[in-house]
């Protein structure tokens, strides 16, 4: 059985935290940043707020104030390490 420490709500705050940190490390209002990525200023505060967001505007923020193959790599499916364990059982049997 597989157990989940981060729900999608998490995720969801996660990346709002990050894409605000960027905005005000650009020296960005929303308003501002709503021009250049077409996204309404509106719908950034939402975003900001509760981590609401359609994908696509999430893509044009993300795309706007960080690198987009960065978020791209994430549906790259990394090299299996052989050795890593595959459940809680195995960890906890092995001591890891």
């Amino acid at each position: 059985m597989n157990y989940l420490l981060l729900s999608e709500g998490d995720v969801q705050l996660a990346f709002a935290e990050h894409l605000k940190e960027r905005r005000k490390k650009a020296k960005m209002s929303r308003e501002a940043l709503a021009k250049k990525s077409t996204v309404p200023a509106s719908t950034i505060k939402k975003f900001e707020v509760t981590g609401l967001i359609s994908f696509r505007q999430l893509l044009l923020l993300w795309q706007t104030l960080d690198d987009l193959t960065r978020l791209y790599d994430l549906t790259k499916v990394p090299a299996q390490n052989k050795n890593a364990p595959t459940s809680i059982d195995q960890v906890l049997n092995n001591g890891l």
